[in-house]
């Protein structure tokens, strides 16, 4: 409990130093939402000063901050410039997508990971091994917005098997089938996320059981003459889980944040489409919005892998 309350303390530090810098780079960002309104002949400065007004744009920047902070303690995130409904209704229409997308890609990757490089280090330099090494190297160069637009040449235009974009081409009445047209349409947007992220994972799984491998308890346990899948079970894995979950949970950022462009690709209603479209348009109570939530999704996320790995070993230091 002492463990877990210093890290929510953490949490709480952290997405308040986070909300102190982004509010402070996106006010320091040129242009503005009225800047548009402002070059427009037939707006007058008197409408452009009541708008900034309603919004409380011309207050003192540390007033308008604090005001943003307490009102977020109230969850309240604004109201959008673009679309003029409140940010916390269109992050939550636009969250669950992304979560199922993201959720699903992590899982998918630490599952896919582990296999690839257990069985890899097994069987060091056979055919197998050398062919998940290259397929790595490829997956952990390659950037996903790229692998994405090739996906879509292969599978959606010349094979014609998966959908471009969108996430259903089918009425959403609540059947089996709806849900079937939902999932067909994600497929390639979590096989691209899920693809990229196994790259450097498979290789570092790889790696640490191949030093494990060398361990004495290793050597004992064969002389005890224990099968493979036992030493696997009792010996590998105990000793692969902390440092594969602290990795997974360094990588939520990176995940989180590369859905921001697939999403755009892929024209995905979620988090990631919206906080594209608000950036272009400068909708800063949007983009701040989602910037909290991302940063306490991922905060969340290493506190959950801390206390996972305090759970599967007490003698972790979650400091």
């Amino acid at each position: 409990m002492k463990i877990f309350l210093r890290k929510l303390l953490y949490l709480i530090i952290m997405l308040f130093i986070i909300s102190l810098i982004s509010f402070v780079a996106i006010n320091l960002a040129p242009n503005s939402f009225f800047a548009s309104g402002e070059l427009n002949p037939n707006i007058t400065e008197e409408s452009i000063a009541q708008l900034k007004a309603i919004y409380g744009l011309d207050k003192p920047l540390y007033i308008q901050y604090f005001s943003w902070v307490m009102a977020i303690l109230q969850l309240d995130f604004g109201i959008s410039f673009a679309s003029g409904e409140l940010v916390k209704n269109e992050i939550l229409q636009r969250i669950p997508v992304t979560l199922t997308i993201n959720i699903i890609s992590m899982f998918l990757i630490f599952v896919i990971s582990l296999y690839l490089g257990i069985k890899a280090a097994l069987n060091k330099n056979s055919f197998f091994d050398r062919f998940v090494s290259q397929l790595s190297l490829i997956s952990f160069s390659m950037p996903s917005f790229y692998l994405a637009l090739i996906a879509i040449m292969i599978f959606s235009i010349y094979l014609e098997l998966l959908p471009i974009a969108g996430l259903h081409s089918v009425p959403d009445d609540g059947s089996l089938t709806y849900y079937l047209d939902y999932a067909w349409h994600l497929i390639l947007p979590i096989s691209i996320i899920t693809f990229a992220g196994i790259g450097s994972l498979t290789l570092y799984v790889r790696s640490l059981v191949i030093e494990i491998l060398k361990a004495d308890y290793i050597f004992f346990a064969k002389a005890r003459g224990l099968k493979k899948s036992q030493i696997l079970r009792y010996y590998i894995l105990p000793n692969l889980y902390p440092p594969v979950i602290t990795l997974l949970g360094l990588s939520l950022p990176g995940i989180i944040g590369g859905s921001v462009i697939l999403e755009s690709i892929f024209s995905i209603n979620g988090m990631g489409l919206l906080f594209f479209q608000s950036a272009l348009s400068h909708d800063y109570p949007v983009i701040m919005g989602i910037l909290i939530i991302g940063a306490l999704l991922t905060l969340l996320g290493n506190m959950i892998a801390d206390l996972i790995l305090l759970k599967l070993n007490p003698n972790y230091d979650a400091k």
